[in-house]
C-alpha cells in the first residue's frame, strides 16, 4: 500500500523522456505537485498538460540546460512562492556520449558527460538544498548507474561520471543527515529508452543492438523504484538501489537469445 504525498512538492531534472518522465508521472500518481526541468520546452509543455489533466496536480515546468551554472541560478530564483519548499529533487538528467575506446574518443563527449552528469547535478543540488537544510526536511534521489559502480570497455569517462554521482550521493548522505534529509540512489543497468539512442548520436541501429536478444529495464522499472522509495515510513531510508535485467550479471556480462 503506498502513501499519498499530497501537497509535496518534487523537483525532476530531465524529464522530457524516460526515466524523467516516467518518475514525473509516478509522483504525480503518488499526489505530488511537480516542478519539471529539460531543454525541449515543446515536450515540456505537452508533457506539462498530460500531469494536469491525467492527476489535476499543479506543475510548473522549467526549460534550460542544466550545463549552464547562470541558467540554473535563473531557473531556481523564478520559482513561485508556492513552489519555493521542494521536498523531493530527483536528479535524473544524465547521459552518455560515445562508446569508443579512450584513445579513439572526442573530448566533446567527455565534456558533455562532466557538464551534464557532474556539474549539472551539483549546480540543481547545491541551489536546492538549503532550503532543505532550512526546513529540516527534504530527500534527495540520484539517478546513477551500475557505470557508477563497474567500468567497462568504451565507457571510462561515462563511467567515471557516474562513478562521482555515487561519491557526491555518499557525501551527501553524510552532511546532510544531522538534518534529516534523505540521500537515496539508483542504479540501473541496460534500459532501453533514448539513452543509446542519445550515446550513438543518433544511430538508430547502434542504439537498438544494444539490447538485442535481451529483456532491457524500462522506464517503469525505474519509476518503481522510486515509488518504493518515497513511500517508506520517516524513519527507514533506502541509500541505494541497483537494478539489472535479469539477463545482465555485470556491465560487461549479458546472457542472450541467440
Amino acid at each position: 500500500m503506498t502513501t499519498s504525498q499530497n501537497n509535496k512538492i518534487a523537483f525532476v531534472s530531465g524529464a522530457t523522456s524516460g526515466f524523467g518522465r516516467a518518475i514525473a508521472f509516478r509522483l504525480a500518481k503518488l499526489g505530488y505537485r511537480l516542478i519539471i526541468t529539460g531543454r525541449r520546452n515543446e515536450r515540456l509543455h505537452r508533457i506539462s498538460q498530460q500531469l494536469k489533466e491525467e492527476y489535476s496536480t499543479d506543475v510548473f515546468s522549467l526549460c534550460f540546460d542544466i550545463r549552464d551554472k547562470n541558467a540554473c541560478e535563473q531557473a531556481i530564483q523564478s520559482l513561485p512562492a508556492d513552489f519555493q519548499n521542494i521536498d523531493l529533487l530527483v536528479n535524473n538528467a544524465g547521459l552518455a556520449a560515445g562508446a569508443s575506446s579512450f584513445e579513439e574518443s572526442d573530448i566533446a563527449d567527455f565534456e558533455q558527460m562532466v557538464d551534464t552528469n557532474i556539474k549539472g547535478l551539483l549546480y540543481i543540488t547545491k541551489l536546492i538544498v538549503p532550503k532543505m537544510v532550512e526546513r529540516k526536511s527534504g530527500h534527495i534521489i540520484n539517478i546513477s548507474s551500475i557505470a557508477g559502480i563497474e567500468v567497462y570497455p568504451g565507457g571510462s569517462v561515462y563511467c567515471a561520471t557516474k562513478h562521482a554521482v555515487n561519491a557526491i550521493t555518499k557525501g551527501l548522505r553524510i552532511d546532510l543527515v544531522k538534518y534529516g534529509i534523505k540521500v537515496s540512489s539508483i542504479s540501473p543497468g541496460m534500459a532501453e529508452t533514448e539513452f543509446s539512442l542519445v550515446r550513438y548520436h543518433g544511430d538508430a541501429e547502434k542504439a537498438k543492438a544494444v539490447y538485442a536478444g535481451l529483456v532491457p529495464l524500462n522506464a517503469e522499472d525505474i519509476a518503481d523504484a522510486v515509488e518504493f522509495i518515497v513511500t517508506r515510513p520517516k524513519h527507514v531510508s533506502i541509500n541505494d538501489i541497483q537494478i539489472n535485467p535479469a539477463q545482465q550479471a555485470n556491465t560487461y556480462i549479458s546472457f542472450r537469445n541467440t
